[in-house]
């Protein structure tokens, strides 16, 4: 496991092999009493947020992890921009999925059913708005569900994006199927076995071309889709699974590893798309981590290596922002929350504003002023 100071230590719980190098461990500080629930950060464009669910079954594979299930099911979860102001807001989890992942996660500092009340700012089955929108995939770390990364599913639906979630049933401490119920991760009994982040970032692979496959026909919204306009993103594993996909499907134009270790390998006559890592310090040359710089001059396109001082494995992710409702205390030198969603959806959307909407954003090329923490520790393309 990777070791995570006590804050982000419940939310970290990741298999060191399906997530990044291993860090130190870091003196514990006494936990606070929970703050109540958590309300995520208002999203920073000029849209209101909607948010649906679909439920997608991959008939022409079982699942790699559940030797019950002759399908795949897919849980997506999609954010876009809407004219709907008014609605009831999207649950963050349900009470059972939040208890499954605190106990998952070894945190018993709040109440389980803590996470099910976190505050999100999408309203639910709100009806899409616009015309030939980007649309970015995103997937979780190992263990987590998509709903971690609402924060900036949020924020990039509300610059004129959509954005497509995926659950990776059985990879994730619980996801609920379309018939209630929970798929429970059973891919965590695999997690040391030799090749294992190849082969879950391979089995995601497979399900983002799926899902890319189904969205037309499956989504009633998706006629406001440009789907000459693709990225991915993803955080840890979710990270390795954006290098698989673009690797195995020419439709995903643009990517981002946010702090994973990477396993697919890419053909040594590289590939020309734009690629982004954007990592914790332990991701510089020469640290812990050595697929970053094994993978770098592979990429032959634009690409960026950006690392984000202060920043832990979760801090591309809501885990900063759910600290305080967990009675958890951020690991010494970790960012505060939501500076650490701030830096996140800038960087994140500068790059897809670039490559998806040819919107130039100096932020990838110079030192901020408003972001000392970021380093662009190298640049190409």
């Amino acid at each position: 496991m990777r070791p995570i100071a006590v804050a982000l230590a419940g939310l970290a719980v990741l298999a060191a092999s399906a997530c990044t190098a291993p860090a130190p461990p870091r003196a514990a500080a006494v936990s606070p009493p929970p703050s109540g629930p958590a309300t995520l950060p208002a999203p920073t464009g000029p849209h209101p947020v909607g948010t649906t669910v679909l439920h997608l079954k991959d008939a022409s594979r079982p699942d790699p992890w559940n030797l019950d299930a002759k399908v795949r099911e897919l849980k997506v979860t999609l954010w876009y921009p809407t004219e709907q102001r008014d609605g009831p807001p999207a649950p963050y989890m349900t009470a059972e999925e939040s208890e499954l992942l605190l106990k998952g996660g070894r945190i018993a500092s709040a109440p389980y059913d803590t996470l099910s009340r976190t505050r999100t700012n999408a309203v639910v089955d709100a009806a899409p708005a616009g015309r030939k929108l980007p649309l970015v995939v995103l997937s979780p770390g190992f263990t987590k569900p998509v709903s971690t990364l609402t924060s900036l599913a949020e924020d990039l639906a509300s610059r004129g994006y959509v954005v497509a979630g995926i659950d990776h049933p059985y990879e994730s401490y619980a996801t609920t199927l379309e018939d209630g119920t929970i798929a429970e991760c059973l891919a965590c009994d695999s997690d040391a076995d030799p090749g294992f982040g190849a082969v879950v970032s391979a089995g995601r692979a497979a399900d983002v071309s799926f899902v890319l496959d189904q969205l037309p026909s499956k989504w009633a919204g998706s006629k406001v889709i440009d789907r000459s306009r693709i990225a991915m993103a993803g955080q840890s594993i979710g990270g390795a699974a954006a290098v698989a996909a673009m690797v195995k499907d020419a439709r995903i134009r643009a990517g981002i590893d946010m702090d994973g270790s990477t396993y697919a390998r890419i053909p040594k006559s590289g590939f020309t798309r734009p690629f982004l890592f954007l990592g914790a310090p332990e991701h510089v040359p020469g640290g812990r981590d050595p697929s970053w710089e094994r993978d770098w001059d592979l990429l032959a396109g634009w690409k960026r290596w950006i690392v984000v001082k202060g920043a832990d494995h979760q801090a591309f992710t809501d885990g900063p922002l759910l600290a305080g409702a967990l009675g958890l205390t951020p690991a010494y030198g970790a960012l505060t929350g939501p500076r650490a969603a701030e830096l996140t959806r800038t960087y994140v959307a500068a790059f897809l504003d670039l490559h998806l909407k040819a919107q130039r954003r100096p932020v990838l090329d110079e030192p901020s002023p408003r972001h000392p923490e970021v380093k662009i520790v190298r640049a190409g393309g």
